[in-house]
């Protein structure tokens, strides 16, 4: 039996074996596959159908929830020529001081309805702020601007 010298050393190359790690790693990727949840929650998607409970059928005698009764509370500002008019729903205004008469009768009625600010692109960014102000003076929560869809 001979001696390895390290002057003559024929060593063999060193071969890994990558099949296996191949299969684990696939193996590994169909585990996570398998196990991930990529639908989304159903509690998390709002809609009239989750909210009810039960299988009876609504009763049609209830009155509607008071949220129900009112749309958005839209407040639009339009510049004019003499300066700005605003408009609650349907009615118009010529001064602030209507408008908050207008918008302290929804929040009696409706609290926790959302007041939208809708301005002209010619309005002054001071009437904007003046109406958003108001919406807040009068005890709106929530108030938000409309914004300009893009073409």
């Amino acid at each position: 039996m001979r001696r390895p010298s390290i002057f003559t050393d024929r060593r063999e190359p060193l071969d890994v074996k990558m099949t296996p790690m191949i299969d684990v790693v696939f193996l590994l990727l169909i585990f996570f596959v398998w196990t991930a949840s990529f639908q989304i929650v159903e509690h998390v998607l709002p809609s009239s159908i989750s909210e009810v409970s039960g299988s009876d059928a609504p009763n049609p005698n209830e009155p509607p929830p008071p949220e129900a009764d009112f749309d958005d509370v839209v407040v639009r500002i339009l510049w004019t020529e003499t300066g700005a008019r605003w408009r609650v729903g349907e009615e118009s205004f010529d001064a602030l001081s209507g408008v908050r008469a207008k918008l302290a009768r929804i929040f009696a009625v409706n609290d926790a309805a959302p007041v939208i600010i809708d301005p002209d692109a010619a309005t002054p960014l001071g009437n904007v702020i003046d109406v958003y102000d108001l919406s807040r003076e009068v005890g709106f929560r929530e108030v938000q601007f409309a914004a300009a869809a893009e073409s």
